[in-house]
């Protein structure tokens, strides 16, 4: 596991939920790398078996494409980029607050 990766996607989820309403819980799986999870107490590198409302797992460079704005999630779940596991109204709530 990348702990810069991780700790670069925590840094940018962090600063795009800043100041939303996002109430769920969601995990993001970064292949080959680890998990961010994103809930009430903020946003974290995730623990192993930490469950989530939704868990949606993407390869590293897609996952950036989403933080960076080049990428929307709705767009990379229909093409099979974005996988999502779980509550898809918590997925879609997310996907708001990222845009």
């Amino acid at each position: 596991m990348s702990n810069a990766i991780i700790e670069a996607a925590v840094a940018a989820l962090s600063e795009k939920l800043d100041g939303s309403d996002f109430d769920g819980s969601a995990r993001f799986e970064i292949e080959g790398e680890g998990a961010v999870m994103v809930d009430g107490a903020g946003v974290r590198a995730a623990e192993d078996g930490e469950a989530a409302d939704v868990t949606m797992s993407a390869e590293a460079d897609v996952f950036q494409e989403i933080m960076a704005g080049d990428l929307n999630p709705t767009a990379a779940f229909m093409s099979g980029k974005l996988k999502l596991d779980g509550d898809m109204g918590t997925a879609m709530k997310l996907g708001g607050a990222l845009s």
